[in-house]
């Protein structure tokens, strides 16, 4: 009696260490969803090559080069940098018509943004210019109006300085920005100074704006009803419905990391980049990001499905071979690729659906011919079926799957305490002989008792 039962026990190691060994193809799994979510991403930077990317939007910003002298090794040496002058009020305004480009199976959000750009110099953001007025170049000075990808630009509208009207031309970057730019008349540094510019321009997925003013304003709108808010500012006010959004940003000289002047050069650009603020055109339906929280509960779905079949055959006294147990894995471990496969062509929701439904029909079937009844393979695919089930709700749930997880997982162990809470692992205490009136309903409804003539049902 005691060396059955330590069969029992050593079996049940040797299922748990297949269960790890499943690991196997499931990382293979995990490999081949981060490499499709890689060739994503790869369509992803050919559509915004050709259609715009991501875009970053700020300005006006005036620069006017300055003749220095700068202690090298060898010397003082005549060297120039350029001092960026930033207006007192900015305001931006951006309605965006977004739509849907595809690169191959793969597609992404894109959008065309109307953009208005107006602003104000008063008289005193031009005070630097006067602390060494000999070296500053002012016949050179330039209005910049950043934009991080001028591929995107579709049109021009309008550029007017003081009411007029003037033509853009290309720019130098702005540390790591690149930039349109307006050449400046000299003279109308010398009071307050308007602009407003009107341009289109295209982007992929993500619109970010600049706080390049003492108040910034930020105003945009869009019929997309799932908006991302990212960056170094949330919207002041935001409006969201099923069908489009609006949304208000303020941001003062006092909120970010620059001040209203600075002077660079090559080597102290600073990173505009970190301060930037808007709008994602999100996306709820991530095909791979759904893949990759799904994998993640793998080893606990095949775990167990070994739980499951080993109760089986402990309970009933059944022998089911070890290479059996391998196989429900492996079929469990192809519910992923079929998953990610499907995923790619009809959504994940109806590939999840098929897959499901195929593997908990293969997994029934092959338990009902292992087990050697039908109610036993029905019970195994009813079970396997509500963890899908629950595993559905854990990947589409964003903020109650820890809560979901943890009812399941702390229902599950209850459950297999309560069936294993007669087992006795060590077999000293087992009668010599169980009478037949000890079996019990769920034995009834399991392995129900066989008709006379000896056939099973």
């Amino acid at each position: 009696m005691l060396s059955r039962y330590s069969s029992v026990t050593t079996k049940a190691l040797g299922i748990a260490l297949m269960a790890l060994l499943m690991l196997i193809p499931l990382a293979q799994v995990r490999d081949l969803i981060a490499e499709r979510s890689g060739y994503r991403q790869h369509a992803v930077a050919q559509i915004a090559s050709r259609w715009g990317a991501a875009q970053t939007v700020g300005g006006p910003v005036i620069s006017v080069p300055h003749r220095v002298m700068l202690e090298t090794k060898d010397g003082y040496k005549p060297s120039q940098q350029m001092l960026y002058l930033l207006p007192e009020r900015g305001d931006i305004s951006a309605t965006l018509t977004p739509s849907i480009r595809a690169y191959g199976i793969y597609d992404t959000a894109v959008y065309t943004a109307d953009v208005t750009i107006s602003a104000r110099y008063e008289s005193d953001d031009f005070a630097p210019l006067s602390t060494d007025a000999a070296n500053y170049l002012t016949d050179q000075v330039k209005l910049r109006f950043l934009l991080s990808d001028v591929r995107g630009l579709r049109e021009v509208k309008s550029v007017k300085v003081n009411g007029t009207p003037q033509r853009l031309q290309p720019g130098d970057a702005i540390g790591n920005i690149a930039a349109v730019s307006v050449a400046l008349d000299p003279s109308l540094l010398a009071g307050a100074l308007t602009v407003e510019v009107q341009y289109v321009v295209a982007g992929t997925e993500s619109l970010q704006f600049l706080p390049m003013a003492r108040t910034t304003t930020v105003k945009v709108d869009a019929p997309w009803a799932d908006p991302s808010f990212t960056g170094a500012f949330l919207p002041a006010e935001r409006d969201i419905d099923d069908k489009q959004f609006s949304a208000r940003w303020q941001v003062l000289e006092l909120n970010r990391g620059f001040a209203q002047h600075w002077e660079e050069t090559p080597h102290n650009a600073v990173n505009l980049h970190e301060w930037s603020f808007g709008v994602t055109l999100y996306r709820p339906v991530d095909v791979y990001q759904q893949l990759q929280r799904a994998g993640k509960y793998g080893l606990l779905f095949i775990g167990l499905s070994f739980v499951a079949f080993f109760l089986f055959e402990v309970l009933k006294k059944l022998r089911v071979h070890p290479v059996q147990y391998v196989l429900v894995g492996l079929a469990l471990c192809t519910f992923y690729i079929l998953l990610l496969a499907l995923s790619e062509q009809i959504g994940f929701g109806g590939a999840y659906a098929v897959a499901a439904t195929a593997v908990v029909l293969i997994i029934g079937g092959y338990a009902a011919a292992v087990l050697a009844t039908r109610r036993a393979g029905g019970l195994l695919a009813g079970c396997l079926a509500v963890a899908y089930l629950l595993l559905y709700g854990l990947v589409i749930s964003e903020q109650y799957s820890l809560l979901i997880g943890a009812i399941t997982l702390l229902a599950v162990v209850s459950v297999l305490m309560y069936l294993t809470r007669r087992i006795d692992w060590y077999g000293e205490s087992r009668p010599a002989a169980a009478p037949a009136a000890a079996k019990t309903d769920f034995d009834a409804f399991v392995m129900p008792d066989l008709p006379p003539n000896g056939s099973r049902r």
